[in-house]
């Protein structure tokens, strides 16, 4: 997925909002921005916006000193999400297609995108978490569900902390789950996953669990480390989480199934279905099947 003028905006925001997350000195504020609106200038608009993103973050990392600048807020949605989960389980055992539902919390948990909103409140989480329940999935829901019954080895991208607890409710219906690896990312970006998260979440207890070798806020394959691109080969199955990793991934050649909330009019767009829609697009390779 090629960048947009529509994007260039959205970027600008961005950059600002991460200064301004990391540090309240107007000086660094203005630093940074200044970079990223020099960088825009010259930026090639066939690369996915996350590129542009590793960007910003490596240089907000660089100005302040600081690894990994949304550490609390990470703690802070892991532990509002693990809060969630008894209440969910209810819900999901007391369901005629408990998979149905495992994955409408797990796309809705998409929501927890510093990246989109750096504002995001415990209100809103749980207003996405609430409407999901009822909220129709849009995109390939029959093929992914075939797929899951037909795949020997499946590879999980995970996108944000807080999120990744609700991608266990899915993983969870996995059965057996001895065939699915987790992946997270490499180096701290954003809110993005890392292995830290995954083992807050007690995936490392269910699944294998690896790491990307990245700090891309998305998939970006000529970047990840050897481990991770064999099992993303290996894989007949791929369960890509987000808007980053769809924004990466969307023209790569492999059977992978996208999972994430429609949050921005851009990718809504590119994926054909309306903004703020619970979504799960299969990638071109699969054909039509579903």
């Amino acid at each position: 997925m090629h960048t947009t003028l529509d994007c260039i905006p959205c970027i600008v925001r961005q950059a600002l909002e991460s200064a301004r997350f990391v540090s309240k000195d107007p000086a660094l504020q203005e630093q940074l921005l200044r970079h990223i609106l020099a960088l825009l200038a010259h930026m090639d608009m066939t690369l996915p916006p996350p590129y542009v993103g590793q960007i910003i973050h490596r240089e907000l990392r660089r100005i302040t000193g600081d690894v990994d600048p949304y550490l609390e807020a990470k703690a802070h949605f892991n532990h509002l999400a693990q809060g969630r989960l008894p209440f969910i389980r209810q819900l999901i055992s007391k369901a005629p297609d408990p998979l149905l539902v495992a994955a409408r919390i797990a796309i809705a948990g998409n929501i927890i995108d510093f990246g989109v909103d750096g504002a995001l409140t415990e209100v809103k989480v749980d207003a996405a978490l609430e409407e999901a329940l009822t909220q129709p999935l849009e995109g390939q829901w029959e093929g992914l569900t075939r797929a899951f019954s037909e795949a020997k080895r499946i590879l999980y991208i995970a996108d944000n902390a807080g999120e990744i607890l609700f991608d266990r409710l899915l993983i969870e219906q996995l059965h057996p789950m001895e065939r699915v690896t987790l992946a997270v990312r490499g180096w701290p970006i954003l809110n993005d996953a890392t292995r830290e998260d995954a083992a807050f979440a007690g995936l490392d207890r269910l699944v294998q669990v690896i790491d990307n070798g990245s700090d891309a806020p998305g998939t970006i394959l000529a970047e990840c480390s050897l481990e991770f691109v064999r099992e993303f080969h290996r894989a007949d199955l791929i369960i890509a989480k987000g808007q980053g990793n769809f924004e990466t991934l969307s023209d790569v050649t492999a059977p992978i199934f996208f999972l994430f909330k429609a949050k921005c009019p851009v990718i809504a767009a590119h994926a054909g279905v309306g903004l703020g829609a619970l979504v799960v697009l299969r990638s071109k390779v699969l054909g039509k099947m579903g």
